[in-house]
């Protein structure tokens, strides 16, 4: 009986264990690779130029897609699908009973808009809370911040043509991470230990652990950012809000460092 249910367990998991030891790996040597390589440009960071910029952006959206392949083909080896990974598809109209007054075409939109309001609600609670955590940190402090000036300088873009690559490159990242920490991992790690909320801390941290480049104290706001978003997929049994948030805070944070630096207020042109 007990091989039985080991069987039946197996079958749970989104992909080989084998495939997730192998996903895990390759996120933390690229954050350890991605780190030295920040440190050498902040170092250096007069001879980062934007079309150097622009190229590293556009390297990320292809390594985001490879990663994503590479997700997709261990979820094929299980017979597992993105949708069933991306979880509770638009409209959920049969689970959002306070529509049902309205017709049918109009409870679709507005489960639509429902998903997307909270998206962006959550994006405004994580700003806040990241930015206090920020605070409390000590990321604030004058002795932090010529660091951190110098690698917002490295990676905000500073043309317009810089800004709309990085916006690409932020929707890209909210819809493939999202999939990759909070659809992949947080649910076969949760599988394997047989609670959710291992799966849901484990994958935060690989989250965070996977953000080298931002140096230490960072990862570990995105590895608080990373609890968020699992608590939102969690409660939405879906990505799709994640995904709208996560590429909203990206693309906002491209934004504010595009407006710093034609303001004068970032270093390193």
């Amino acid at each position: 009986m007990l091989p039985a249910q080991g069987a039946a367990e197996e079958k749970k998991l989104l992909a080989p264990v084998w495939h997730t030891v192998l996903i895990v790996v390759l996120l933390l040597l690229n954050s350890f690779f991605s780190a030295r390589f920040a440190a050498q440009a902040v170092s250096d960071s007069a001879a980062v130029t934007e079309k150097g910029r622009i190229v590293q952006y556009a390297v990320t959206i292809v390594l985001e897609f490879f990663l994503l392949l590479l997700v997709w083909i261990g979820l094929r080896l299980r017979k597992t699908s993105l949708s069933d990974v991306i979880g509770a598809r638009w409209p959920m109209v049969e689970e959002q009973s306070y529509f049902k007054e309205l017709p049918e075409r109009s409870r679709k939109w507005m489960v639509v808009l429902l998903d997307v309001g909270i998206a962006l609600a959550f994006w405004f609670f994580a700003l806040i809370t990241i930015s206090g955590l920020s605070y409390a940190l000590g990321l604030a402090k004058q002795s932090q911040m010529g660091d951190a000036k110098k690698l917002a300088a490295l990676i905000g873009p500073h043309t317009w043509v810089g800004l709309l690559v990085f916006v690409l490159l932020s929707c890209t990242a909210g819809f493939v991470e999202e999939i990759i920490f909070r659809g992949y991992l947080q649910r076969q790690i949760a599988t394997l230990s047989g609670n959710i909320y291992v799966g849901l801390i484990v994958s935060a941290i690989i989250f965070g652990a996977a953000h080298g480049y931002q140096g230490a104290r960072r990862m570990v706001l995105i590895c608080i950012l990373g609890l968020m978003f699992g608590v939102l997929t969690q409660w939405r049994k879906g990505l799709r809000p994640g995904m709208i948030g996560h590429g909203v805070f990206d693309s906002v944070q491209g934004i504010i460092l595009f407006v710093a630096t034609r303001m004068g207020v970032l270093t390193g042109h």
